[in-house]
């Protein structure tokens, strides 16, 4: 008799469900469809040269390495230039505080594997990231939403929130996915003293940080709490023993195919997740990370990132000056200082999952906004935007069909309240 393997599942894997995002991908790659629904890093700026000659130096002269398995930390000479990189922005961590993995989405699997168990709830701020609900879902968490406004996390609301006992908090501090919000420094604060206060720790997810085009660098959420224990006098070191975890990524800077992330924690966390890592994948691609190595090396990431600012900075505002153009007036959205991405609100009545049938015949594309909140009736009217990986042309097409779209079905609904109204007269 053949296995009916659905019935085999474990309970857990009830809760899990396809990428919004990922299933919107297969058919926005169609060549005429104008897609801001990924998250996807522009293609025509990946270092290829640059990768193919660390390729071929790799293959001549540290093949055996390259080709061979390697300690689940990560490569050290890599783990090392991520605490140089990260002391420019006052994270002062150690190789042995890092441990590399196959992207920032493994690190939030390998975070829930060691700190979530069933019914475990997570504060996360609302909307939050796709992906770390979809990771945490499967060890079966429950979630505590904390409203967001243009500044991010709203931290007047936090304290009522952390005196449920949620197991810890899950912080998108730079150029939000999917708000494109920035915490101001006083948020901030206000956080890592809450943090302290509740002895709740904080998960701090910085994939987009290198990637700010106006305004000045805001200090992280594991600096800021460094600085809190020493002045405390909760600890003598002054950084990496206390309550934040912080996770980064090169998927943004460098190339996502290769599947390069990393956390930073005290080292007793550390080993518990190098023991979770061995049990996932034994450890990241040793190619993959002396290639990335030898591509960053010598200040070439410096340069390389440089480039990549300017170039979604100049498309963001193509964006931004397009969306004022053609946008109805009832529509609001964010206005993000760097990132990827900006948030959408239509009017409460409008469903941006039911408005994306039609986007898609006008050949345009979004991701619907009730994909970010753990519960799904959540943010019905809103949509996330996508600015890298279009160019100027097509931003400005796109939005001009999404804003056309928008205001035909505004005016629509708004004629027949209007007829309903004068029929109840």
């Amino acid at each position: 008799m053949a296995t009916l393997w659905t019935s085999r599942s474990a309970q857990r894997n009830q809760r899990l469900g396809r990428s919004v995002i990922r299933e919107l991908l297969k058919f926005t790659m169609q060549p005429d469809i104008i897609s801001f629904a990924g998250g996807l890093p522009a293609p025509e700026l990946f270092p290829t040269q640059r990768l193919q000659e660390a390729a071929c130096r790799i293959l001549s002269d540290k093949a055996t390495l390259a080709l061979q398995y390697g300690p689940t930390e990560g490569y050290l000479p890599l783990r090392q230039f991520i605490c140089d990189r990260m002391c420019r922005y006052g994270i002062k961590a150690q190789p042995s505080n890092v441990v590399i993995t196959t992207g920032s989405q493994q690190a939030l699997d390998l975070i829930g594997k060691l700190l979530i168990n069933p019914g475990d709830r997570i504060l996360v701020e609302e909307p939050t990231y796709l992906g770390a609900l979809q990771a945490w879902n499967a060890y079966q968490a429950e979630y505590i939403g904390v409203v967001s406004d243009d500044d991010g996390l709203c931290t007047d609301q936090l304290e009522e929130r952390l005196r449920v006992g949620p197991k810890f908090m899950y912080v998108l501090p730079n150029f939000q996915n999917p708000g494109g919000t920035t915490l101001p420094l006083e948020r901030r604060l206000d956080i890592v003293r809450l943090s302290n206060k509740y002895g709740i720790p904080i998960i701090e997810d910085d994939p987009y940080g290198a990637l700010r085009y106006e305004g000045e660098h805001l200090s992280p959420l594991v600096a800021l709490d460094a600085d809190f224990q020493t002045t405390e006098g909760l600890n003598g070191h002054g950084f990496m023993e206390g309550n934040v975890i912080y996770l980064g990524t090169f998927s943004k800077t460098l190339a996502p195919g290769l599947r390069l992330g990393w956390v930073v924690a005290p080292v007793e966390v550390v080993d518990q997740l190098v023991m979770m890592k061995q049990g996932t994948d034994l450890h990241t691609s040793s190619f993959d990370q002396i290639l990335a190595h030898e591509t960053v090396k010598d200040n070439f990431l410096d340069e390389h990132v440089r480039t990549i600012r300017k170039v979604y900075g100049e498309r963001r505002d193509v964006m931004l000056a397009a969306m004022a153009r053609y946008f109805p007036s009832e529509c609001t959205w964010t206005r993000p200082a760097g990132g990827l991405f900006l948030w959408a609100r239509a009017p409460e009545w409008l469903d941006t999952a039911e408005l994306l049938q039609e986007a898609v015949k006008f050949k345009v594309a979004y991701v619907p906004g009730f994909a970010f909140y753990s519960d799904p009736s959540r943010g019905r009217n809103t949509m996330r935007l996508n600015f890298s990986n279009a160019l100027p042309e097509q931003i400005e097409e796109g939005i001009r069909r999404l804003g056309g779209l928008l205001q035909t079905t505004i005016s629509r609904h708004n004629r027949a309240t209007a007829v309903i109204s004068l029929s109840k007269e």
